[in-house]
């Protein structure tokens, strides 16, 4: 099966969109992450959800977790609130994520090595330079996984 054939439509946004419509896009979809146009408007890298929730988690929380505990729920429901005033551009690391793409005429084994060796949930697939669609590692699993014996 060839990248163009395991492609599906995929919310793209750009580096000014709204962090939290991001983060809703996010949850609501339950996607493992955004590609992201760069400044040119061409797919260009990746926000993990993961990501996300290292910009709203505080750092000493992060460094040890059991201080999360003396979070309540009232204020667990605030942390997601700077992201209101924040664009996806503010979430992203200094040195982004390399955007796993690959050609539509790519192998879903060539797919499969790209995902392994990024270590990336989704990959973009572009044929011409134009965006196709992507592939989440649940689809590809899905259609390389054999049935249960």
């Amino acid at each position: 099966m060839l990248a163009r054939e395991l492609a599906e439509p995929y919310p793209v946004v750009d580096l000014d969109t709204d962090a939290f419509a991001a983060a809703r896009l996010l949850a609501d979809q339950r996607l493992p992450g955004l590609i992201v146009n760069g400044d040119n408007g061409r797919p260009w890298t990746i926000l993990p959800g993961s990501q996300v929730l290292r910009f709203v988690v505080p750092g000493y929380v992060q460094d040890d977790p059991a201080l999360a505990r003396v979070y309540d729920e009232r204020h667990a429901d605030q942390l997601f609130r700077p992201l209101a005033t924040r664009s996806v551009r503010e979430l992203l690391p200094r040195k982004p994520p390399e955007l796993a793409t690959l050609k539509g005429e790519d192998t879903a084994i060539e797919v499969a090595a790209l995902m392994a060796r990024l270590r990336s949930p989704l990959v973009a697939v572009l044929e011409g330079g134009e965006f196709l669609g992507a592939i989440t590692v649940s689809r590809l699993l899905s259609m390389l996984l054999p049935e249960a014996p």
